[in-house]
């Protein structure tokens, strides 16, 4: 693999290791797609740095668990605002 690509991937995974941020939120700062964000921290982290790729997968399952209440809060506040 490309050492670009290696130290793009590290630089994302260590972001949402730190932050917990979304995927969507990593996209947002590194100015990549969601999908190769996505693609960068689920398969190609897991070949490059395994302790790493776990602790952005327990991020990543928190955000999953938590995006339904993630949602309803948008959807409350949007409705917030129109009254």
């Amino acid at each position: 693999m490309c050492e670009d690509i290696v130290d793009r991937v590290i630089k994302e995974a260590e972001y949402i290791a730190e932050t917990g941020a979304t995927v969507r939120a990593c996209a947002k700062v590194f100015h990549f797609s969601k999908s190769t964000v996505h693609k960068d921290v689920t398969d190609r982290l897991k070949s490059i740095d395994l302790t790493l790729y776990k602790q952005v997968k327990k991020a990543l399952n928190k955000n999953l668990a938590e995006r339904h209440i993630r949602g309803g809060e948008a959807t409350r506040l949007k409705y917030a605002k129109k009254n």
